[in-house]
């Protein structure tokens, strides 16, 4: 009795409504998605009638003077004969490279277009690198215009650095080798190398190194030696790399040498020595009367500029000369006495001399 009450229950009790509508739900699911059906058409067709680009490669890298293709395809375009061009972006400023259906600029002669609006580019210089634009004009499109970038990258072999290494330098001392180079692109990392080994960045980082006390800048390429020892002596030559190769120096010696304290102070002693030879030689010329400018002087006759043991008589104006600077003679005067020795000579030399002249 209670399996039949179920079973019937089962077919005609309350559940019996709800799988009616559950038969019926797929009918009314289908009726609630034609909105979303219209709605995908539409969008379906406004994105048929919308030119579309992409690239398969949008950063190339190529080395110099091989050749390149800048992608660019159209996927979605009503248009049958689109309007296609091609600019070069760099230091800010645009220029065009493919116009009204040719190459323009610098890459006339060098460079073509691949299908529809593919670019390629024969030989392929430093100067290239730059940013691309692919610029698509659909007339018949609903969207009629889209444009995609490409960044190009032309890489550069180094060329030989420029190496600077001292030749000789005394043990203990600081020492600092150069290498510069300056055309690859990117930019190079410099290794130095000395008797074909390589050096590592810190001598102290390796114990084959540990007699050596430098550091390296594989960046700037300088070498620097805090206190070179005898084991840094011999053939140094530096290697600049990049991704587009690698160039090197010519090897250059490196000389490391004793100081020899000994000489050092034999020399000294020498240089005193001279010197003081050279002062006792002035000194001696000096008291013999080789530096003593003599002059003559009209009062005196010491200096006559005669030879020893000749003697020189003076002429009559030498003698009138010295008279006149000597002091005359004035007779005293006697008021009221007549002067009874008016006639007789004076006894001084130069009134004698005066009166005779």
């Amino acid at each position: 009795m209670r399996f039949g009450k179920s079973s019937g229950a089962a077919r005609g009790g309350p559940s019996a409504p709800r799988d009616m509508a559950l038969r019926r739900r797929p009918g009314l699911g289908l009726r609630g998605r034609l909105p979303d059906l219209c709605l995908l058409l539409l969008l379906r067709g406004c994105l048929t009638g919308a030119v579309n680009l992409k690239s398969s490669n949008r950063n190339p890298v190529v080395q110099e003077f091989e050749s390149v293709e800048l992608s660019c395809i159209i996927t979605d375009s009503q248009t049958n004969d689109p309007r296609i061009e091609w600019k070069k972006i760099q230091d800010d400023q645009t220029a065009y490279v493919f116009f009204d259906n040719k190459i323009q600029g610098d890459l006339a002669g060098r460079a073509e277009l691949l299908g529809k609006t593919s670019l390629k580019i024969w030989n392929v210089t430093r100067t290239d690198s730059a940013i691309y634009r692919c610029e698509v004009v659909a007339r018949n499109d609903r969207k009629e215009i889209d444009e995609i970038v490409i960044e190009l990258t032309v890489q550069v072999k180094p060329v030989p650095p420029v190496c600077r290494v001292p030749k000789a330098v005394p043990v203990g001392k600081s020492a600092t080798l150069h290498c510069q180079e300056s055309e690859g692109y990117p930019r190079p990392h410099y290794s130095w190398y000395r008797n074909d080994v390589p050096l590592p960045t810190d001598s102290r980082a390796n114990p084959r190194f540990r007699n050596s006390s430098f550091l390296l800048n594989p960046e700037t390429g300088t070498l620097v030696f805090s206190a070179v020892h005898k084991e840094d002596s011999g053939q140094y030559y530096c290697i600049a790399s990049n991704d587009a190769g690698s160039a090197r120096c010519e090897e250059q010696e490196l000389e490391v040498y004793d100081l020899n304290i000994g000489g050092i102070i034999g020399g000294v002693l020498v240089v005193l020595a001279v010197l003081a030879l050279i002062t006792v030689g002035i000194c001696c010329a000096y008291r013999r009367g080789y530096f003593i400018n003599n002059k003559q002087n009209g009062e005196s006759y010491k200096n006559t500029g005669k030879p020893d043991g000749v003697n020189y008589i003076r002429t009559d104006e030498e003698v009138q000369s010295e008279g006149t600077k000597q002091k005359p003679f004035r007779k005293p005067r006697n008021r009221g006495v007549p002067n009874r020795e008016s006639n007789i000579l004076p006894r001084n030399p130069s009134d004698s001399y005066r009166k005779k002249g």
